[in-house]
């Protein structure tokens, strides 16, 4: 039976409710963990196993030495103790325990938390509750001095000024000496090139810049590609030199694709999201997880980004299919999808009904309005609704079920296992899709079936 609003009674159960084990298995920072949490996820190697029925589970596993790791699990956060070695969050020892609580409830049954994990979470309930009483006092407190912050700002402006200077000056002379030179002089001037993007702290330019370098080469039609993007880095350029000119939420926007950081600032939102997808895309040094919500009661669709050093995982994980009561601040620019995560009230509950969507052509009509906030957008999120994966060339694409348009899927998800999940899933009947749409194509991130309308996690 549903509620008037449609959701499902899974949604009511509050902090009693478990997760899946696909939900589980979607905090994995990688395969590998993904793997070995699986072999941990029956009752053999547990001991001691148990949860509060208020967010907190925790036990003992048998490993190699002669003391068995303590592991504990905050799902409200969800954070992570383990006493193993490893620096992956979570560790296996903590996706074993999450996938034996998911499953075998008389394995893990509900009391009361041994003193060491108790510690552990009173620990860090106080700890969030401190951090989140220093951010009140913070803001009502005296604020840095403003001419100070003014006058770093205006000499980081200079230097992004002179970077983006130099940087058309290096478009200038690539199209004067034709594309074609761009594949015999390699990579190294272009490495050259963001190196001194870097220097002039616009860390998005040089994003950009390593991205054009790599073109040349890349297959067929790359002297395409490599003028496309280079108009849109001489776009970026140009907003930047003009930017004290251009309407604040499109400032906010150049802003922000040429590296400046802004803290959140819109209007608080306090609504049940709905988490539709979670995945990691390395970078040299730092690793950067996103995570896309739907608020269930607003409507709104918004990312939540995180970081993590090179070799660990962020912090911030959230099973995908689970709904979370939080309040999510906005940050500036087009569009306002990034937001920052606030307050959580209880853990994350499953959820089984899938976000609302439309046809093919209501999300290249969502793409193309979000292209006049943002014109260097590469995707926007989207949720395809009556659609079937069906192959198409050498590819695939997800085809509208009453027929008409179809979105090519991108070249990216056709070689991730995530599309034959969603093939299986779907077989050959119309199933709802989460995906990034934009011009190279959809990216499938999560679907739904009318048969099973739990969320299967395609990333």
């Amino acid at each position: 039976m549903l509620r008037s609003d449609g959701e499902e009674p899974s949604d009511l159960l509050g902090h009693e409710a478990r997760w899946t084990p696909d939900q589980v298995l979607a905090l994995a920072p990688d395969a590998a963990s993904r793997k070995a949490g699986s072999r941990l996820g029956a009752a053999g190697p547990w001991s001691d196993s148990g949860t509060s029925g208020a967010g907190a589970v925790w036990g003992l596993c048998k490993g190699s030495g002669g003391k068995p790791y303590r592991t504990a699990v905050d799902t409200t956060g969800p954070a992570y103790s383990c006493s193993c070695p490893s620096r992956k969050f979570p560790c296996k020892h903590a996706l074993g325990l999450l996938l034996l609580w998911a499953a075998d409830t008389a394995a893990v049954p509900v009391g009361t938390p041994p003193e060491w994990a108790g510690e552990w979470l009173e620990s860090r309930r106080g700890r969030s509750e401190g951090e989140r009483s220093g951010a009140g006092e913070g803001r009502s407190g005296r604020a840095a001095d403003p001419e100070a912050a003014r006058r770093r700002a205006e000499r980081r402006a200079e230097r992004i000024t002179a970077g983006a200077v130099e940087l058309e000056q290096r478009l200038a002379d690539l199209l004067r000496g034709g594309l074609a030179a761009a594949e015999r002089s390699g990579y190294g001037l272009w490495e050259e090139t963001a190196a001194r993007m870097v220097d002039a702290q616009a860390p998005g330019l040089a994003a950009r810049v390593r991205e054009l370098g790599a073109i040349p080469g890349s297959g067929p039609g790359w002297p395409v590609r490599l003028l496309e993007e280079c108009a849109l880095t001489h776009l970026l350029d140009a907003a930047w030199l003009g930017v004290g000119g251009l309407p604040e939420p499109l400032a906010a926007t150049v802003r922000a694709r040429v590296g400046l950081s802004s803290p959140a600032t819109g209007r608080p939102v306090h609504d049940r999201w709905l988490v539709l997808a979670q995945y990691d895309a390395p970078d040299g040094k730092l690793t950067t997880r996103r995570i896309w919500v739907h608020g269930r009661d607003s409507g709104r669709i918004a990312l939540l980004l995180s970081f993590g050093a090179a070799g660990r995982a962020p912090q911030l994980a959230l099973p995908v299919g689970t709904v979370i009561e939080a309040e999510l601040t906005p940050y500036p620019g087009g569009g306002q999808l990034r937001a920052e995560l606030g307050e959580r009230l209880g853990s994350p509950v499953p959820c089984r009904t899938p976000p609302p969507g439309g046809p093919v052509s209501a999300a290249l009509d969502a793409y193309g309005r979000a292209l006049l906030d943002d014109p260097w957008l590469d995707a926007w999120p989207v949720t395809l609704t009556e659609v079937i994966p069906v192959p198409h060339g050498e590819g695939w694409q997800l085809a509208d079920a009453a027929g008409g348009a179809a979105l090519p899927v991108s070249a990216a998800a056709l070689a991730r296992p995530g599309l034959w999940r969603l093939v299986a899933l779907s077989g050959g009947g119309p199933v709802t899709v989460f995906g990034e749409c934009g011009h190279r194509g959809v990216t499938p991130l999560a679907a739904w079936s009318a048969e099973d309308p739990g969320a299967v996690a395609l990333v």
